[in-house]
């Protein structure tokens, strides 16, 4: 480890980016892409950017946790990317913090915020019972769109927003400290190259 950072920690994150984010060209091959591909392959949306990346861990954050269907989000985050000039990804690699691990989880907290929240009457315990008895998935669909779809869409657009929010001020302090490092080891190797050159010279002198 070098000084001033953990390079190991952040090389780890970027290699788990980069296993969690589709190609440029694997997703413009996307049935569900290709009619938008003109949007999707501008190749500002493709580069890692001061900018780019925490509005796209941003967008990722909030389409993955909103919308729990997997093409729907990855769809949604491509589409999105553009008016918000975000970082495809990035966004796309986010969306993979909301899976079938997390789901559950992100149910039952946005159930319970939107009953606390708005004053609403849906049954957390309703969730652990389909669990537990592995509800089918139109067993799902109709909860949801029973009494406990405001409560569910209230809750999951607040975490969605405050998620959103967390991660762009992580996501654009991480970077921050991802390119000050980067400029260190430059600048320690340029420091380290003039120190060889003047010990050769002397030695030669």
């Amino acid at each position: 480890m070098s000084r001033g950072g953990k390079p190991r920690d952040k090389a780890a994150v970027m290699n788990w980016i980069r296993r969690n984010s589709p190609s440029r060209e694997e997703l413009l091959e996307s049935r569900f892409i290709k009619p938008f591909a003109h949007r999707v392959a501008h190749s500002h949306l493709w580069r890692f950017t001061r900018t780019s990346v925490p509005r796209g861990t941003a967008l990722g954050l909030f389409v993955g946790i909103f919308f729990l269907i997997p093409g729907v989000q990855i769809l949604g985050v491509a589409l999105l990317a553009l008016p918000f000039r975000a970082n495809i990804p990035i966004g796309a690699a986010m969306t993979f913090l909301s899976n079938p691990a997390t789901t559950p989880f992100l149910i039952a907290a946005s159930v319970w915020l939107g009953n606390s929240m708005f004053g609403l009457h849906a049954n957390v315990a309703t969730i652990s019972i389909m669990v537990d008895e592995g509800a089918s998935a139109g067993a799902w669909v109709r909860w949801v769109l029973s009494d406990a779809a405001p409560a569910l869409l209230a809750g999951l657009f607040v975490i969605s927003v405050v998620s959103a929010v967390v991660g762009y001020l992580l996501a654009a302090l991480f970077w921050d400290n991802w390119i000050r490092l980067r400029w260190r080891r430059k600048l320690r190797r340029a420091r380290d190259q003039r120190h060889e050159a003047s010990t050769s010279d002397g030695a030669a002198g």
